[in-house]
């Protein structure tokens, strides 16, 4: 086993996610961080879950009170990244307008609103505006128009957006790359490096995954960021603890199809994120984005009882009954101008949610965990559910914050652990 080449402690970052990154990304901004960052992540491609699949839908203000601050910060640096860092060409950044489509189900005479969904908690709980306002001046252009349905803006100017989370991921890896931090892929910690004497902890063990080979990276300073993993990274590391992270999964379907609808809209295209119901029984979510030639990503096909995949196996496979869902699905909302639709990528990613419906956005106390006291500390940011992307650069600056032993610039008090 071979010790790292430093003797300078680095913060050690587990899970190369958005959550992950974007942690990484605000400390290596932060003058009182002098320290090497370094994340761990054990997929043999990264970015293979919920952080390159997921929709990229962001907002201000669809958040239970113990989250709103930290989206409503996490939206505005949503908003500063893109102005100062181009980033509407660079991960396709917009304000998006969220529309309701409401239509018939096999010709019944009862219309089906496109955000009961959301209204009954079936999926983002509560998560738009009562407020509802006719919104077909407003109906993209790439959605089918059917006899007797209609749309509706569930929306208010300036609350809601849209990114390509893979993008903007590659954005976040490169500026931490760029001020001198470094990703292990694929590799993974493997239990803790212990001082002899007083038990604190010193390091980690990493293996790499491809030759088996094994490092001690020094540092006090552990952030575990590994989505649906969480729970497995936190026992490997602290099998003592006397408490369990309780994180599990929602595994979502998704397909993202280009039209020529889209793709000619002209210049001026405005994004939009349309949520409705379908006569499969489920509710589908989609959302138009910039770039990539009339790109349409098209999910909803969600599922708690799925088992998380081993990330080192890589990226997941979609399920073919769910696959062909989708595509029935898509053929039936999605208008094609006869010209066809053009399926770009099908995709199955985890994304990590509590039974509580926030977060952990914590540090965890050393006699919780099992070990003795000292300097550093440990802390977890995950299960932000279906909420990652948009929550993604908000945790970021409370975690850096926090790993910095400054105050953060929101309270998160609520969004602690159970079970002590």
């Amino acid at each position: 086993m071979t010790t790292t080449d430093t003797e300078e402690d680095h913060i050690i970052i587990l899970g190369c996610g958005i959550i992950g990154l974007s942690t990484a990304y605000y400390l290596s901004l932060s003058p009182a961080n002098t320290s090497p960052i370094t994340l761990i992540d054990p997929s043999p491609d990264l970015f293979s879950s919920a952080s390159g699949f997921a929709g990229g839908f962001i907002a201000k203000d669809w958040f239970s009170p113990a989250l709103t601050p930290l989206g409503a910060l996490s939206f505005a640096e949503h908003a500063r990244l893109a102005a100062e860092n181009n980033g509407k060409e660079k991960w396709g950044y917009t304000p998006s307008t969220c529309i309701s489509y409401v239509h018939h189900h096999d010709g019944s005479k009862q219309q089906k609103r496109g955000d009961d969904w959301l209204r009954s908690g079936t999926s983002r709980v509560n998560a738009a505006p009562a407020e509802t306002g006719d919104g077909e001046g407003r109906r993209p252009v790439w959605l089918r128009k059917k006899e007797g349905d209609k749309v509706e803006v569930i929306s208010e100017e300036g609350t809601t957006a849209q990114v390509d989370p893979r993008r903007l991921c590659e954005w976040l890896l490169g500026e931490v790359r760029r001020r001198g931090g470094r990703v292990l892929q694929p590799a993974k910690a493997t239990g803790l490096v212990r001082d002899d004497a007083t038990g604190e902890v010193k390091g980690v063990v990493v293996r790499d995954l491809k030759d088996g080979s094994e490092e001690v990276l020094k540092g006090n300073r552990i952030v575990i960021t590994a989505g649906a993993w969480t729970p497995k990274v936190f026992k490997t590391l602290f099998p003592g603890a006397k408490v369990e992270m309780k994180i599990g999964s929602l595994a979502g379907h998704s397909i993202v199809v280009r039209t020529p609808v889209w793709e000619t809209a002209g210049e001026k295209k405005e994004c939009h994120a349309v949520f409705t119901t379908h006569e499969k029984n489920f509710c589908p979510e989609m959302f138009s984005r910039l770039g990539g030639g009339g790109e349409i990503y098209f999910a909803g096909l969600n599922d708690s009882t799925l088992e998380v995949q081993d990330p080192e196996k890589g990226k997941a496979k979609p399920l073919q009954q769910q696959r062909g869902l989708l595509r029935e699905a898509v053929a039936d909302i999605i208008a094609d101008g006869d010209g066809g639709l053009e399926v770009v990528r099908e995709s199955l990613c985890f994304r990590p949610v509590t039974e509580w419906g926030a977060p952990i956005v914590s540090r965890i106390m050393e006699e919780d965990l099992g070990i003795a006291a000292g300097a550093g500390g440990v802390w977890v940011a995950a299960g932000h559910g279906p909420w990652g992307i948009a929550m993604s650069l908000g945790t970021g600056v409370v975690m850096a914050e926090m790993v910095s032993e400054n105050e953060p610039s929101v309270d998160v008090g609520g969004l602690g652990y159970p079970g002590i």
